[in-house]
């Protein structure tokens, strides 16, 4: 049901409320622009002069209109609106002016508003990328990309186009009530004296059309629902023979839908009727009292013609203010999502140059009365007051049931989270005292599900070290025990892995990753659960490559198959984020009513 009222409210149309911080944040995001204002000035330049053209051509064109047989005749006088040739001399030249403003107003605006986004997509990116971890554990990829992606276009829409045109008919609508007030006040009454009448009728039966309208909506969702529920269920639909029963409620939801739909349609109509009726018989009162107003000489004939086109300009113009201002709250509300993302607090990660691939820490790890929880979720307490020394060389591995803190050491090593107390030190010094990318250079990371770029194999390898050789990438090739399925593939190294590594099995995507681990030489070494999903075949050729990337650094192995770790310098059993046992193999194995002694019997019995 829950589903279903989902499905419901994203039918209607939502409404558009913009806080007060919506407002700060798109003043912040002027930031962007400010580096292009000079020419963003410039455009509003050849804005106003390509709307001061339009604006004119009422006045011209009425002038046209309303000739008579002594200003059609003569000499040419340009430049004199009262001689029909001086006219059309005049508009002989606004003319082609008009398409030069209006090419330079477009090139000018995209110009500074392409450039704005650019530098504001780059900048949200890279407070992407510099965010810690808890982040990514607290939103969606897919709203993240979509901020950065369908947000950051709705702006560019705004910037380029909307903004424009909204400050062009605001323009033309002050400039023409002032002008039509000037021609004739006696005709602006008349037409103020029908325009609320109009207006309030609208308002009327938009309200109610939209409700009518709310309610179709409310039953396409419905109808919507019931379609994908038999769908994904078709199964137990055909099992339990209910295609009947389907067919009835869906009947009757898209029945509701057209006659909700039905019925906006005739109260639209009426009040399309109504509303063409009303104007149509304003414009009929206002003519009929312009030519009484000529007849008796309180207005000239061009007057009255420019009058009748400025009203109908005036009113296609508040006609696309409120489109053009709505989309302008839309830009606004989208400006403060992303700025929500591009203010957030990041790593403190210079991203200015690479970082230098060459070894600097013995590999010595302490970590001291360690206390931690996601901060997701406070009130889970993951690891409680755990202390641990790990000598530079060595090989530890953590055992231990699912919960009990494993990962957590692992993420904490890489510096993914901030500590809740306690501290990690490397080689004697505290983890703090370092850069963050400085320390993550000397580690290196192999993960139970490996997930590889959508590139080539050699492109994959070589993101360990980004600046290594190609005789680098297949030496490393070879240690891993990749190098053979790689040249038989018909491309070798050139190979595409396809979208997260799908083309490859999981025992080469393993290897590819063992591989990149590899060429970066790390000091310390972290393999989370590196074999646990693979085949018994797989899994010999991917550990033999992990013995050989372990042995001279110090390596810490997460892992639930006791086989691969029974030769680790020290095996610690974790137990509700507390260090329960530890030992090497032979030591636990025979300890009395240990938890790695149980576990030993369970996976070697």
């Amino acid at each position: 049901m829950a589903f279903g009222r989902n499905k419901e409210k994203k039918g209607k149309k939502e409404k558009v409320k913009l806080s007060k911080n919506a407002y700060k944040q798109a003043k912040n995001f002027l930031s962007f622009v400010k580096p292009y204002s000079g020419v963003y000035f410039i455009g509003f330049v050849f804005l106003l002069l390509s709307s001061g053209v339009s604006i004119s051509l009422p006045i011209l064109l009425g002038q046209i209109l309303g000739a008579d047989a002594s200003q059609m005749t003569g000499e040419w006088e340009i430049g004199n609106i009262d001689n029909i040739y001086g006219v059309l001399t005049i508009l002989a030249i606004i003319l082609p002016a008009q398409a030069v403003f209006s090419f330079f107003r477009v090139i000018t605006f995209h110009y500074v508003t392409h450039n704005s986004i650019k530098d504001m997509r780059q900048k949200a990116f890279e407070v992407l990328i510099k965010s810690p971890l808890s982040f990514f554990d607290s939103s969606k990829t897919g709203e993240t990309i979509s901020r950065i992606s369908n947000d950051t276009e709705q702006i560019q829409e705004t910037l380029t186009t909307t903004v424009a045109e909204f400050f062009r008919q605001l323009l033309i609508v002050l400039v023409g009530v002032i002008f039509i007030f000037k021609v004739s006040p006696k005709l602006v009454l008349i037409m103020l004296g029908v325009l609320p009448i109009a207006a309030i009728t609208a308002i009327i039966f938009g309200r109610f059309i939209k409700k009518i309208s709310g309610l179709a909506q409310d039953e396409t969702a419905k109808s919507n629902h019931i379609l994908e529920e038999a769908l994904v269920g078709i199964k137990s639909l055909k099992a339990y023979t209910n295609e009947f029963i389907e067919l009835k409620k869906y009947s009757l939801a898209v029945s509701n839908v057209k006659q909700f739909n039905m019925k906006a349609a005739i109260w639209r109509a009426v009040f399309i009727a109504f509303i063409l009726t009303i104007m149509l018989g304003a414009i009929v009162f206002i003519i009929w009292q312009g030519i009484e107003l000529i007849k008796t000489g309180e207005i000239p004939r061009q007057g009255f013609f420019q009058f009748i086109l400025f009203t109908v300009m005036i009113g296609t113009s508040m006609g696309s203010l409120p489109d053009l201002f709505a989309k302008i709250q839309k830009s606004i509300g989208a400006t403060e999502s992303l700025m929500t993302i591009i203010q957030q607090e990041t790593e403190n990660i210079d991203t200015s140059k690479p970082v230098a691939n060459h070894k600097t820490l013995r590999g010595d790890i302490e970590l001291n009365n360690l206390d931690f929880a996601y901060p997701g979720r406070k009130e889970v307490q993951i690891l409680n007051n755990l202390s641990l020394k790990i000598t530079a060389g060595e090989q530890i591995a953590l055992v231990g049931a699912s919960g009990s803190g494993k990962s957590t050491i692992a993420s904490l090593l890489l510096q993914f989270y901030t500590l809740d107390g306690g501290n990690i030190k490397f080689d004697g010094k505290q983890a703090s005292d370092y850069a963050i990318n400085d320390l993550r250079s000397q580690m290196a990371f192999v993960p139970q599900e490996v997930i590889l770029l959508g590139g080539s194999i050699e492109e994959n390898i070589r993101y360990g070290k980004p600046n290594a050789s190609d005789i680098e990438v297949q030496d490393a090739a070879k240690k891993a025990n990749a190098f053979d399925f790689i040249n038989s593939f018909p491309n070798a190294f050139k190979t595409v892995v396809g979208d997260r590594g799908i083309q490859l099995s999981g025992g080469q995507r393993q290897r590819i990753a063992i591989a990149r681990a590899i060429l970066r030489d790390p000091a310390i070494l972290i393999l989370d659960e590196a074999t646990s999903a693979l085949d018994s075949e797989s899994e010999v050729a991917v550990q033999d490559a992990l013995n050989k990337l372990m042995t001279g650094r110090t390596s810490v192995v997460i892992a639930h198959r006791l086989s691969t770790i029974k030769n680790a310098n020290s095996i610690v059993v974790m137990d509700n984020g507390a260090i329960a046992e530890q030992g090497t193999h032979d030591e636990l194995a025979v300890k009395q009513n240990g938890i790695y002694k149980k576990l030993s019997e369970i996976q070697f019995s």
